[in-house]
């Protein structure tokens, strides 16, 4: 009779740990599922943003607010940190952006470029300037598509000052 209480208490107890593994398993999943959601919706508000930066570099592009190279510069970068299906590939999509881009890129900039000596900033400058003359165009039309793409994907509310 003792063995037979035993066998059962002990029944009863496998059967309470196994509930509550299975439990936990279900739980766990869960969390993982939340995790997962939290992450894609952290990844859709970082990408939100940087194609409303790239929208409004964009639109100074395209109004030629800047120096094509400076805005090339800005886009390529900033579009790089875009994560998911929405990535781009400038080397395929936009080539003429892609080119400037590769030929500006070393160039100095800012603080560095007053460091250059003369000389190399006229050859460096003269350098740019041919690529933005020779590319100009097809930049454009590139920026303007560019804009296009990401206006759908930007997600954010639009707030309008009145």
């Amino acid at each position: 009779m003792p063995i037979v209480l035993l066998a059962i208490v002990g029944a009863i107890i496998i059967v309470a740990l196994a509930s509550y593994a299975g439990f936990l398993l279900i739980k766990i999943k869960k969390q993982k599922q939340l995790i997962e959601i939290q992450q894609q919706i952290a990844i859709e508000k970082r990408n939100n943003n940087i194609f409303e930066n790239v929208s409004t570099l964009c639109k100074a592009g395209m109004q030629q607010q800047c120096d094509l190279s400076e805005i090339v510069i800005r886009v390529y970068c900033i579009m790089d940190y875009v994560q998911g299906d929405d990535r781009v590939d400038f080397s395929v999509d936009y080539p003429a952006i892609y080119e400037l881009y590769n030929i500006v890129k070393d160039m100095g900039r800012g603080e560095e470029r007053q460091q250059l000596e003369k000389k190399v900033r006229m050859k460096q400058t003269l350098e740019r300037q041919k690529a933005e003359a020779r590319l100009t165009d097809d930049i454009l039309k590139e920026l303007t598509q560019l804009k296009q793409k990401i206006e759908p994907l930007n997600n954010q509310i639009p707030i309008k000052m009145i």
